[in-house]
């Protein structure tokens, strides 16, 4: 069974971060959602979510992938957060997935360097927050290697099926799509 780890901090965007957690969930995956500087999250519209453990005691050998929502300023609370970047950097370099969405593409993974020389999108308005190496584009999804990102809370679904795509198969995707009434 493949594990991967949501990112959760105080700011995140509910859509964003629960839509994967279902939608993997579904599809068979082990979701652990890990909480920066604690286990009870706030979302930026209010939701509360609890965690089952923080960033600090989740190990990159652990998982096959990591995901990233974002919203503000769940996004910078992240990217401020050393034991997350640490953990997404180990995620990257040992070519395990690293998917973010929204803001979190320019806020947390263009700063560690994760995109560089890579196609990538994100939220409108954060294209001056990516470094000159990246290549950007405006599709609802963009996969690059072992990097997947997303625009927004309106793409969340695409999103997570890409992520689930890519962790368990074509077939396991679609059935998941169609039982959720997608296809």
């Amino acid at each position: 069974m493949k594990k991967i780890v949501i990112i959760l901090a105080n700011g995140f965007e509910e859509v964003e971060a629960v839509t994967p957690i279902d939608v993997l969930w579904r599809g068979g995956i082990d979701v652990t959602i890990a909480g920066v500087g604690g286990n009870k999250i706030t979302g930026s519209h209010g939701i509360k979510i609890e965690c089952g453990t923080t960033v600090k005691n989740i190990v990159a050998d652990d998982f096959d992938g990591v995901v990233i929502p974002g919203g503000m300023p769940g996004a910078t609370n992240i990217s401020e957060s050393v034991e997350a970047g640490r953990f997404i950097e180990s995620m990257y370099q040992d070519e395990k997935l690293v998917a973010a969405i929204c803001a979190s593409p320019a806020i947390v993974l263009s700063p560690l360097k994760v995109l560089d020389g890579k196609k990538s999108t994100g939220y409108p308005g954060f294209e001056n927050e990516f470094s000159n190496s990246v290549e950007l584009k405006t599709d609802r999804v963009v996969i690059d290697g072992n990097v997947i990102t997303s625009r927004g809370p309106g793409t969340a679904s695409d999103f997570s099926f890409a992520i689930l795509k890519y962790l368990a198969g074509t077939e396991q995707s679609e059935s998941v799509a169609r039982g959720m009434l997608f296809k």
